[in-house]
């Protein structure tokens, strides 16, 4: 959200932007109590969807998965408690 050259940075979603980065602590939090699961949030990009249909933004959400999928089949060894999109780690 912080970073003016990512579209939904300019967006007007006050709540939206705050339950994203209470899910992004509650990951945090998740990672450090169980260390043998690999908790990571997710930013997915910003995907064509109901909700972003008045914006006329969004790739689609079969792009928006494909990140979803490379997260979720991570190894026991792959990283935990970030926060990422499709390019690595995201700063919080």
């Amino acid at each position: 959200m912080p970073s003016p050259d990512r579209p939904e940075s300019g967006l007007p979603l006050a709540l939206y932007s705050a339950s994203k980065a209470a899910a992004a602590m509650l990951t945090v939090q998740y990672a450090k109590a169980h260390p043998g699961i690999r908790f990571n949030a997710l930013e997915p990009g910003t995907t064509a969807t109901d909700m972003t249909a008045a914006f006329g933004i969004g790739r689609s959400p079969r792009e928006s998965a494909e990140v979803v999928v490379r997260l979720t089949t991570l190894g026991p060894d792959g990283p935990t408690g970030t926060l990422r999109d499709e390019n690595g780690v995201l700063p919080w």
